[in-house]
């Protein structure tokens, strides 16, 4: 099975760096959640992580990457090495050469351009150096602001998936948005 590759360096652009994810996001991470009471539930979980949780995770991201199943990267402001929110990548399907992405900034960053930058600096090195031919990225339909970084970046919608999922006891339609190669070369 394929392999994300190593960075060398982050990804860079004017606008936005992307590292990997790491056990020293763990602070700023607890700090949106508590900005946000939401954003647990944004991002489709029962409850805010603990630290604990984060830790583990982060233990696990290296042998996940390695074995091809997902990637997590941390966004920061150019020259800068604090989290201001990550993009994480999964549901990878090799064999169609697709995966999922799913994004979120920390409140106090948000409307600056930081999810837009993320995503089309991401999709550039998935679609690209990676070889993947398809990034999705499913939301709410409230989610406008979700909805305006993601075409913001290219990425195109699609439509959308009517009680897709079952979350906090409800079930929730689903937007759904779709980066090609070829909508990197239109914008």
């Amino acid at each position: 099975m394929p392999s994300f590759p190593d960075l060398v360096t982050p990804l860079r652009s004017e606008r936005v760096t992307l590292r990997f994810a790491s056990e020293r996001d763990i602070p700023e991470i607890l700090i949106a959640h508590q900005d946000d009471p939401e954003l647990h539930a944004r991002l489709g979980l029962e409850r805010a992580p603990s630290g604990a949780e984060l830790g583990r995770r982060t233990d696990g991201e290296a042998d996940e990457r390695a074995a091809g199943a997902g990637v997590r990267f941390t966004i920061l402001e150019p020259d800068s090495e604090t989290c201001r929110g990550q993009l994480d990548v999964h549901r990878v399907d090799w064999d169609h050469l697709r995966a999922e992405a799913g994004i979120w900034v920390a409140p106090g960053f948000r409307r600056r351009g930081f999810g837009a930058g993320a995503l089309r600096l991401a999709g550039q090195w998935l679609l690209g150096v990676c070889g993947l031919a398809r990034l999705e990225l499913l939301t709410e339909p409230d989610n406008k602001a979700m909805i305006a970084a993601a075409a913001a970046a290219g990425l195109v919608q699609e439509g959308i998936l009517r009680a897709y999922v079952h979350e906090r006891e409800r079930r929730l339609d689903l937007v759904v948005l779709s980066l090609l190669p070829a909508d990197l070369e239109t914008t």
